[in-house]
């Protein structure tokens, strides 16, 4: 079975995805010498950010069940979509979309306009965690403090509303 893919010759959305499932994007922001690892799970309409704690790495197995633990915190109307970039990590896909119930789309290989989302996103996580540092030491209670604090910040595409202002408009339309 082929993979989905979020490329040019699909109709899209913001990321990729098609137009009336553009729900999250997802992606890594790699630590100290490739050993560590935080997954970021973006929602694109409003930049609600949660983190993925993954103290023990980030082979396909553990991303996959951190990632499907995650998700299946969402509300199902935010859980129609995820949009990964090329990776190992999620050679696994198919098992979180089943567990999950979410459909995933991939980004073509050098595309981050693909992933706009989410490379701003890491941008601003890296103001937390910057490249180099050993993202094992960071407990999931900092991650969580984190994500409120990205989500607690105003963003000027928003109107410089606030990404927890906003998702509630999409959890009870």
């Amino acid at each position: 079975m082929l993979e989905p893919r979020c490329g040019e010759s699909r109709k899209s959305g913001s990321e990729g995805a098609p137009a009336q499932q553009c729900v999250g994007a997802t992606r890594l922001i790699i630590g100290k010498q490739n050993q560590t690892a935080i997954g970021t799970l973006v929602e694109r309409q409003t930049g609600y950010v949660m983190l993925l704690h993954l103290p023990d790495g980030y082979k396909p197995e553990q991303v996959r069940d951190v990632l499907a633990a995650k998700i299946k915190t969402l509300p199902e109307s935010l859980r129609l979509s995820l949009t990964w970039d090329q990776g190992p990590e999620m050679r696994d896909w198919k098992h979180v979309a089943v567990d999950a119930g979410i459909d995933i789309y991939f980004c073509d290989p050098h595309a981050p306009w693909q992933r706009g989302t989410n490379e701003n996103t890491n941008g601003l996580l890296r103001q937390y965690f910057p490249k180099g540092s050993d993202l094992s030491v960071h407990s999931s209670q900092d991650l969580d403090w984190v994500a409120q604090e990205l989500n607690d910040r105003p963003r000027k595409r928003l109107g410089f509303a606030k990404p927890i202002e906003l998702i509630g408009d999409l959890v009870m339309p």
